[in-house]
């Protein structure tokens, strides 16, 4: 990728939770890039740091007992970890927008939608309360809210529509980069595909570039262009989608798509991942995934694996491809 297309590069981002009974290895030297108009997708379990990460790049951390300890997130060229707070605020929301897990707690329970899409106009356009207001209808009608209904409160709203205000919000600015946390999480299923419909369609129609959380590999094989599989706070495969659900080569990832049920199969019975994910205050020595993988020899638990590259743009971190 030349250096233009990039919009954002993380590099070597470590971030840990400093606490009373131990240190919590959220993220570890973690390095991706998301092109302009790309989706990437983070991939893993309950645990695996993908929140943590999206918050780094937020600078959004809770601090205590967060702190990034290392490395560079570069947005359009310029590192954000060395911003100011105030130009940190004109970025959020305008340029980097990020939709969170649950859309009620996202949401002021004593503003009305209207307000809620508005307030982000304001702060960044610099326009009138009315001017505000009039856009914030017309985003409302984008994601499919009847613009009448820009005087009711989130309590009046279902999920599914909360999640729709919620990406409005997100999207009023028009943002150059997308985060969604697991946007479809609390759900049923016939919303998650109305929402995620929604979104594609919106990023498109934006050229928007979007980061989507998701430990789903349904929505990754929808709607994302490359794919960085996490376990432990470690990217242990980043490649871009076909290559990952054709050729997935790090055990981890080959053990989540064989716990997918799959018609074309004859099997009685799928195949899980043994064992539970580490305590991330005692991670295990070497690769972290050792204790749980099939293929694990001696030096697995000696030595952590550095991320190798095994075919163009698909990196792994495994010592089962350290000879290449």
């Amino acid at each position: 990728m030349t250096i233009n297309q990039k919009l954002l590069e993380i590099k070597n981002l470590t971030i840990h939770y400093i606490t009373d009974e131990g240190t919590v290895h959220a993220v570890e030297n973690m390095s991706i890039e998301i092109g302009k108009g790309e989706t990437l997708g983070l991939v893993g379990e309950t645990g695996a740091g993908k929140t943590t990460t999206a918050l780094g790049i937020m600078q959004l951390v809770p601090n205590p007992p967060g702190k990034i300890i290392g490395g560079e997130i570069i947005y359009e060229g310029e590192n954000l970890l060395g911003k100011s707070p105030a130009e940190l605020r004109k970025i959020r929301g305008n340029n980097i927008s990020m939709i969170f897990q649950d859309p009620m707690t996202s949401l002021n329970p004593v503003m009305t939608v209207g307000e809620q899409v508005a307030e982000v106009i304001k702060l960044h356009q610099k326009v009138s309360a009315a001017v505000a207001m009039i856009k914030a209808q017309d985003m409302l009608e984008t994601v499919g809210i009847p613009e009448e209904r820009h005087k009711e409160y989130p309590h009046q709203f279902s999920g599914g529509m909360r999640q729709r205000v919620v990406i409005a919000i997100a999207l009023a600015c028009n943002p150059n980069l997308l985060i969604a946390d697991e946007p479809t999480t609390a759900l049923d299923v016939t919303i998650q595909a109305q929402v995620l419909n929604l979104m594609k369609s919106l990023k498109e129609e934006f050229q928007t570039s979007m980061i989507m959380i998701t430990h789903d590999l349904g929505i990754v094989a929808e709607i994302c262009d490359k794919v960085a599989i996490m376990y432990a706070g470690n990217v242990v495969e980043y490649t871009d989608k076909v290559a990952l659900f054709t050729n997935p080569k790090h055990p981890y990832t080959i053990g989540l798509f064989n716990s997918i049920p799959n018609i074309e199969d004859d099997v009685e019975k799928l195949k899980p991942i043994q064992g539970l994910m580490p305590d991330p205050t005692n991670l295990p020595s070497g690769c972290p995934f050792h204790p749980r993988c099939p293929k694990a020899i001696n030096v697995c638990s000696k030595k952590l694996p550095k991320p190798i590259e095994i075919a163009k743009d698909h990196f792994v971190s495994c010592i089962l491809y350290s000879d290449r």
